[in-house]
């Protein structure tokens, strides 16, 4: 029996992939894009697309609406984004709230909002693409202060909406995709698209309630927080 997903970011990176491998295999795929109209006629897009603007509460809220009632087996918030303010100097109020908005809040929001899919689907996976930047132990270089936050914050986030609801038989993960070559990532990342998903969908696969609350990297090693 197919599995459904639902992939936020889908339109490119990432999100793309998810959508090109997943459907590839048979399983059906919902993608989120800013707008639909715009989400141009590359290859692989997923059958099903609803708009979602990550940093507009108003539109997340109203996601449940462009779903409809189906049942979600796994949903992953994959849609992000970066930031160029890598020292103190750089740093700024709107910043930060930009990129915590989108990377830290944004997958939360989205998980309550769908949360009666998910309770509907046979999975009731949660996966949340964050970053070993994120990680407070492998913080060596420091830098990148808005985007390293949000990923430890949405680390920190992923873990208690696991412990609130495990209980219903959910699982919430954080995993790193490695370096990868995207838009974000720049060209010179040593993993491509296709690598880094391919590793990601093989862990999704073998994901289990007991493996809730834990930090991923891509390819089925714990990172430590």
């Amino acid at each position: 029996m197919a599995t459904t997903y639902l992939v936020t970011g889908s339109n490119r990176g990432l999100g793309l992939e998810f959508s090109r491998q997943l459907s590839a295999r048979g399983d059906i795929v919902i993608g989120t894009v800013r707008d639909v109209a715009k989400a141009g006629d590359e290859p692989g897009h997923a059958p099903t697309l609803v708009p979602l603007e990550l940093s507009d509460p108003a539109s997340i809220e109203t996601l449940p609406a462009r779903v409809g009632d189906r049942a979600i087996d796994v949903l992953i918030n994959n849609a992000g984004v970066s930031s160029d303010a890598r020292t103190l100097a750089d740093v700024s109020m709107g910043e930060f709230q930009r990129v915590f908005a989108v990377n830290s809040f944004a997958p939360v929001l989205i998980t309550r909002a769908l949360l009666p899919n998910l309770k509907r689907g046979s999975r009731k996976l949660v996966v949340t693409v964050s970053s070993q930047l994120g990680s407070i132990t492998n913080n060596s270089g420091g830098s990148t202060y808005a985007y390293r936050g949000s990923k430890a914050a949405v680390n920190m986030l992923s873990v208690s909406m696991h412990n609130e609801l495990k209980g219903e038989g959910f699982a919430c993960v954080v995993v790193h995709p490695g370096w990868v070559q995207t838009d974000m990532g720049g060209p010179n990342a040593p993993l491509k698209p296709e690598e880094s998903v391919s590793h990601l969908i093989r862990l999704i696969d073998r994901l289990t309630a007991s493996d809730g609350g834990k930090f991923f990297n891509y390819d089925g090693t714990i990172l430590p927080w």
